[in-house]
C-alpha cells in the first residue's frame, strides 16, 4: 500500500490490516503509537473500532474517511478519534499530522491539575480545595479528572457517557447532569453561577478553571 510504503519511508515502523477485526485485534496485542483507521472497513466500520479502542485506551487515532461529509467527520470525533483526513489527501498533510499527533502523545501526563484553591491529583485520586480534602465519588473523581485535564474542551453528554460509563450503559444522558452538580456543590464558590465547570448550551460541559 502506498501509504505503508510512505511511513515506512518516514522511518516508522507499520502494520497493517485489510479489516476491521483483523485491525483491532492488532491494536489490542500490539499497543501501537498511533492508529490509522479507514471509516470504510468490511467486518467491523472505522466508526465502532474507533469506539471500542477509545473505551480501552488513549491511543491517538486519525481517521480517514472518503466521503468528505461533515456528518462523518463529526461523528469520528464524537466516538474519540483526534484527528481526521479525508480522501483523497495530500501525503505530506496527513505525515504532518502523523507527526504531530506522536509528539503531543509523547508529552508527559499531567499528574496534578490545579485551579485557584482547587488541586486535583490524578495519582492519588485526590481532591482538595484550600488544602481541605474533598470527598468525591469514583464517578465523580473520573468526571472532573476527564475535563479538567482537557481544560477548554466541551464534552458532550453523550461524550461523557461513553468515555465513564462505556457504551453499553442504557441509562438517561441526565445522569450526567447530576454528577455535575453534585461537582458543582463541592467545588464552586457559587454552585448556581459556576466558574469551573461551565455548561455550554446546546453542547454539554467544558471546564474553564
Amino acid at each position: 500500500m502506498a501509504l505503508k510504503y510512505t511511513l515506512e519511508q518516514e522511518g516508522y515502523d507499520t502494520l497493517t490490516a485489510v479489516d476491521g477485526e483483523s485491525g483491532l485485534r492488532i491494536a489490542q496485542s500490539r499497543s501501537p503509537d498511533l492508529v490509522i483507521l479507514d471509516v470504510m472497513l468490511p467486518s467491523l466500520d472505522g466508526f465502532e473500532v474507533c469506539r471500542i479502542l477509545r473505551r480501552q485506551s488513549n491511543i491517538p487515532i486519525l481517521m480517514l474517511t472518503a466521503r468528505g461529509e461533515e456528518v462523518d467527520r463529526v461523528v469520528g470525533l464524537e466516538l474519540g478519534a483526534d484527528d481526521y483526513v479525508t480522501k483523497p489527501f495530500n501525503m505530506r498533510e496527513l505525515l504532518a499530522r502523523v507527526r504531530n499527533m506522536l509528539r503531543r502523545s509523547s508529552t508527559p501526563a499531567l499528574e496534578v491539575i490545579r485551579s485557584g484553591n482547587l488541586k486535583i491529583d490524578l495519582a492519588s485520586h485526590s481532591i482538595t480545595l484550600d488544602d481541605e480534602d474533598l470527598a468525591v465519588k469514583p464517578r465523580e473523581f473520573s468526571l472532573i479528572s476527564l475535563l479538567a485535564a482537557n481544560r477548554g474542551r466541551a464534552f458532550t453528554r453523550d461524550q461523557i457517557l461513553e468515555r465513564l460509563w462505556g457504551h453499553d450503559y442504557i441509562g438517561d444522558s441526565r445522569t450526567v447532569d447530576v454528577h455535575i452538580r453534585w461537582l458543582r456543590e463541592k467545588i464552586e464558590p457559587e454552585p448556581s453561577q459556576p466558574r469551573r465547570i461551565v455548561t455550554i448550551r446546546g453542547v454539554g460541559y467544558r471546564f474553564d478553571g
